[in-house]
């Protein structure tokens, strides 16, 4: 953090301006796009989940523009919290759907996720050392890992494993940022706001195609066991 006090912690910065850094600011775009992608793929199908997560969608983009514009305090948490409010809704959401899981399970997930994630932050911390804080989001990658092996006969499994490739290559764009500034002065974090918004919109589609389906097949078998 500069003598400013903007949050300075990417190549592109290199003033407290505004438009400091214009590519992870615009970059932001592909939030949006996913989102409104989204949006018209949940047409004729969409509900209050698939609302809630689009509409995170959205936040996740808007936070992010504030955070590599305005750069301060308040907008690093209006760009942290909607990711992690997608992420564990997107848990609750995959395990109860996707697994068919009881309303208890699929509640319970985004806990055990939250768990496992501050266990292996304090494993990582006192073992290895800091990935520019990419280490944090490792987490995600194993649980889209898991639950698209372990749901390797739903049709859900490909864009789950193809988001966790994505999320990998993504990382490694916000891990290598600060250190190829001396070669490429506009840093690599801007690839990281297209990649990431390219697999939550993968995600969200394969909730919306895959996830829906799910949940009325179980409501037809229960009306009709009833």
């Amino acid at each position: 953090m500069g003598s400013s006090g903007k949050i300075d912690i990417y190549c592109e910065r290199v003033d407290p301006s505004f438009w400091a850094e214009p590519l992870n600011a615009i970059t932001n775009l592909a939030f949006i796009i996913a989102a409104l992608i989204a949006w018209r793929a949940a047409a004729g199908r969409r509900n209050a989940l698939t609302t809630v997560l689009i509409l995170i969608l959205v936040a996740i983009g808007i936070g992010s523009f504030l955070f590599h514009t305005v750069a301060e305090s308040w907008a690093g948490a209006a760009d942290t919290i909607p990711i992690l409010l997608f992420i564990l809704v997107y848990i609750y959401a995959a395990t109860y759907r996707f697994f068919g899981a009881p309303l208890w399970a699929a509640i319970a997930a985004p806990f055990i996720f939250i768990g496992f994630a501050i266990g292996f932050a304090m494993a990582w911390g006192a073992l290895l050392p800091s990935l520019n804080g990419s280490q944090g989001y490792f987490p995600v990658i194993i649980i889209l890992i898991g639950y698209g092996l372990a749901l390797r006969a739903h049709p859900a499994s490909g864009g789950l494993l193809l988001a966790a490739g994505l999320f990998a290559l993504s990382l490694t764009f916000r891990t290598i940022d600060y250190a190829v500034c001396d070669v490429l002065p506009m840093g690599t974090h801007f690839l990281w706001h297209v990649l990431n918004g390219t697999l939550l919109g993968i995600v969200l589609i394969t909730f919306i195609r895959h996830g829906a389906r799910r949940v009325q097949g179980r409501l037809a078998q229960d009306r009709a066991g009833g």
